[in-house]
């Protein structure tokens, strides 16, 4: 009776308070919740790129024919819905912005990519900046980079915007814009952001 008792104390001992079976932490799970590599935010966390200003890595919010307008909550690090478009305009080409830099509307710098497929939003892509829109939101300067895939075997040999198919050219209007301008203008939003990193160590 005794090892009978033994052997029940020990089985549920075993078993987690919801009855469930203990499981064996996995290893490479752990390592990778405390590995530093890890990109924990991605605006902060992710590198811009050693190609940078010119390349660069991207983090892509809105998906190419979204009607779901998603941004990046800047407190988490995690893309979340604003709201859904209410006309049938589409975004024609994924959406995002490009980590490390600061505009003066206080967010990371804006930017179109243009390649073939949707791409789910929180991925990151290289891209190549081939132009710039520029914009005033809500009276701040808010300028659109207008970039091109740079693993994209259609898009990745543009240059110029004026490069590209007269119906690509007509799908962003007036995003079209020296490709010199933008790559000035991520410098610019690259070095505000370290501007702030900065004052941030000296306090």
């Amino acid at each position: 009776m005794a090892n009978n008792e033994g052997e029940g104390s020990k089985n549920e001992s075993n078993q987690h308070h919801s009855g469930f079976p203990r499981v064996a932490l996995n290893e490479r799970i752990l390592s990778s919740m405390t590995r530093r590599s890890v990109a924990a935010h991605p605006w902060h966390d992710l590198e811009i790129g050693p190609g940078a200003p010119s390349t660069f890595n991207c983090v892509v919010e809105i998906g190419k024919g979204s009607k779901v307008k998603y941004e990046l909550d800047k407190t988490t690090g995690l893309i979340k819905i604003d709201r859904v478009l209410y006309s049938s305009v589409v975004y024609p080409h994924n959406y995002g912005f490009i980590p490390r830099t600061l505009c003066e509307d206080s967010d990371p710098m804006d930017v179109l990519v243009l390649m073939q497929e949707p791409v789910l939003p929180g991925s990151f892509l290289r891209a190549r900046a081939i132009g710039l829109m520029p914009m005033i939101d809500q009276g701040e300067k808010d300028d659109k980079i207008i970039a091109v895939c740079a693993d994209d075997p259609e898009f990745r040999h543009y240059k110029e915007l004026k490069e590209l198919p007269p119906h690509r050219l007509a799908e962003i209007r007036r995003f079209f814009e020296d490709s010199a301008d933008a790559i000035t203008a991520i410098q610019y939003s690259m070095d505000l952001y370290a501007s702030y990193i900065v004052e941030a160590l000296r306090q």
